[in-house]
């Protein structure tokens, strides 16, 4: 079952054409690495799925689970199943990271016609879901991304992942600024989330992800295109040659 469509995608920033006619397919059950040099559009492809609002699309269509979202606000797009950890997560001072949470996930409900969860109930889930990525319950009082580490931010955006529970996930370079012990408690996170009904996208420059979530498809981009996709050995050749040689075969 296809759950994202991407077909002739091509979007500019500040009428800087960035990307050029991006086709990609993801179904249930698939993880998919995109990968490539710094520059080369990967982050925008990311932002442009989630529908960024400085991000336009020139051309191209986006569907999830065949309807088309390309024209949805991101908070439409949100609630039809899309999810996005950001690069760069900021700060929200004031407002705690349970409060966040619950307005978050009670949105969704409301949007979907669900009932809203119960204080009590959400509060144990929310504690399950912090303590499975190494995270102290307390942290949940404290307020969004507010004086967090670098590896606390990363690991914040996949609690929100698993509290939203989205049929796609895109992860933007959630492996930057990770030691090696946060980078393994936030792949382990990724793949409690996995399985046959949803999907993710890891957007990344290195295998080192890679070696703890092995992707079913990996993609590389280049000057905005889809220049070269593959299974997981296709990460491991990047890793040893680098991304040059893709740019001269």
């Amino acid at each position: 079952m296809k759950l994202l469509e991407i077909s002739d995608l091509s979007a500019s920033v500040d009428d800087q054409p960035i990307l050029r006619g991006i086709d990609l397919n993801i179904c249930a059950g698939e993880v998919h690495a995109i990968m490539g040099p710094n520059g080369s559009g990967k982050s925008t492809l990311a932002n442009v799925i989630a529908g960024r609002e400085d991000y336009r699309i020139d051309r191209g269509r986006i569907a999830l689970e065949g309807e088309e979202i390309t024209t949805l606000s991101p908070e439409e797009r949100a609630h039809r199943g899309l999810f996005l950890a950001f690069q760069y997560p900021i700060e929200i001072p004031g407002v705690s990271n349970m409060e966040f949470l619950k307005a978050a996930v009670d949105s969704h409900a409301r949007a979907a016609g669900e009932p809203e969860s119960t204080t009590v109930d959400f509060v144990k889930m929310a504690r399950s879901a912090a303590e499975q990525l190494g995270l102290n319950p307390e942290f949940l009082k404290r307020g969004v991304n507010d004086g967090f580490s670098g590896g606390e931010k990363k690991r914040n955006e996949i609690l929100q992942m698993l509290m939203l529970n989205p049929k796609v996930s895109i992860l933007d370079e959630t492996d930057s600024g990770l030691d090696i012990d946060a980078l393994r408690i936030v792949a382990n996170g990724i793949s409690a989330f996995a399985n046959t009904s949803n999907a993710v996208v890891l957007v990344t420059h290195y295998q080192r992800l890679l070696n703890h979530i092995e992707p079913d498809f990996v993609h590389v981009i280049a000057n905005g295109s889809i220049v070269r996709s593959g299974d997981h050995s296709l990460a491991l050749e990047l890793e040893e040659k680098g991304y040059s040689w893709l740019e001269n075969a």
